[in-house]
């Protein structure tokens, strides 16, 4: 079989580009819309406190934050980062949650908080972002 196509170099690239051609026509057909959500939709809050060492960031904020996080609907794990001077928490949900309404609870959560964290980390404000984390999506890619 191999060397039918090596003989006929031309009717193998013929074949290659149709087979091209047709798989890019049928992408355009596919039913994405059918498929699961794989990755799970993520809130990511940050806040700064710029003269703290990374174990003052965790018992003032962090700790803090992440108590306050602790009754938010369809939450499945959170995760901290804390080094000297800022702090992340990822918050993941369960898939088939709305990224929206998981970023607007997670901002009242955060502003029941607020009240209890540092002045400086107040003035410096708190941010509150949806994070499209597509490592999944990646490696399906690849």
């Amino acid at each position: 079989m191999a060397n039918f196509f090596i003989d006929r170099p031309i009717f193998a690239w013929v074949l290659a580009i149709l087979l091209s051609l047709g798989g890019m026509m049928a992408i355009a057909s596919l039913a994405v819309e059918q498929y699961p959500d794989l990755a799970p939709p993520n809130v990511r809050i940050t806040a700064s406190y710029p003269v703290a060492s990374a174990q003052t960031m965790e018992n003032t904020v962090t700790q803090i934050i992440e108590q306050s996080m602790t009754g938010l609907d369809h939450l499945m794990y959170m995760s901290s980062q804390s080094s000297s001077g800022q702090t992340r928490i990822t918050l993941s949900f369960y898939a088939g949650t709305d990224p929206d309404n998981a970023r607007q609870q997670a901002q009242k959560q955060l502003q029941s908080a607020m009240r209890k964290l540092p002045q400086d980390v107040q003035q410096q404000g708190v941010t509150v972002n949806k994070t499209g984390d597509t490592n999944i999506l990646m490696i399906a890619f690849v």
